[in-house]
């Protein structure tokens, strides 16, 4: 593994110990990956660029247990992460295929790891895009590139080129507003778009963001 020359440490979560945010990746669009060192089990969220510093970091927090992926463009060096900290790698069933050279766990609806973390397929962005649900700390979705930062810092379904679906993407929403409520969603850490947040990293006011949405919309979804 190739040593990085310049550094960039991942960043805590509201000064919090137990998540962490990483750099941009190149190598997955410009992705933010994630750390969380769960009670129960330490979850890395889609690929991180992939460093001898990053693979320090991750040990000294204990390790990894699981590596999940929340859409396929999350993907990037599947087999040297999971060799290097021996974990287990989470995906959609539909993406799946997208890694043969590594042993994966597929999943269809849900994946229900604890009481306070789940993964939740959310169809849209790509056929096999999911969300991680953490319930501690006020509630945090891991929304992957299925809810993002726009240009103005405020929350949004993007539709892109890349787009799979986008009605099913607004359905995915719909979905997360009836399944969370006020009280149990209070953040979401994007998968992507992070600079729009001017250094703040996550999304505040999540549901009352994704109502937002959902509200603009209503007519395309119904």
């Amino acid at each position: 593994m190739k040593k990085e020359t310049e550094c960039f440490h991942p960043q805590s979560f509201d000064q919090s110990p137990v998540l962490y945010s990483f750099p941009p990746n190149k190598d997955t669009l410009g992705g933010t990956a994630y750390f969380l060192r769960g009670k129960e089990e330490n979850v890395l969220v889609d690929c991180p660029k992939w460093n001898e510093h990053h693979l320090s970091f991750l040990e000294q927090q204990g390790g990894v247990d699981w590596l999940v992926l929340t859409h396929r463009d999350g993907i990037s060096n599947v087999k040297k992460i999971k060799e290097a900290l021996n974990c287990q790698v989470l995906i959609q069933e539909q993406e799946a295929y997208l890694i043969p050279e590594v042993s994966v766990i597929p999943f269809d609806q849900n994946y229900i790891f604890s009481a306070e973390l789940e993964m939740i397929w959310t169809p849209g962005y790509s056929p096999g895009s999911a969300c991680l649900y953490y319930s501690p700390l006020g509630g945090i979705l891991f929304s992957g590139r299925h809810l993002l930062p726009n240009t103005n810092g405020q929350l949004a379904l993007i539709k892109t080129a890349k787009t799979f679906h986008y009605p099913r993407q607004l359905r995915s929403l719909v979905r997360l507003i009836h399944r969370l409520n006020p009280s149990t969603l209070k953040y979401i850490c994007p998968g992507a778009n992070i600079g729009f947040l001017r250094g703040q990293g996550w999304v505040t006011d999540a549901y009352g963001q994704m109502l937002e949405i959902k509200n603009e919309l209503e007519e395309i979804i119904f």
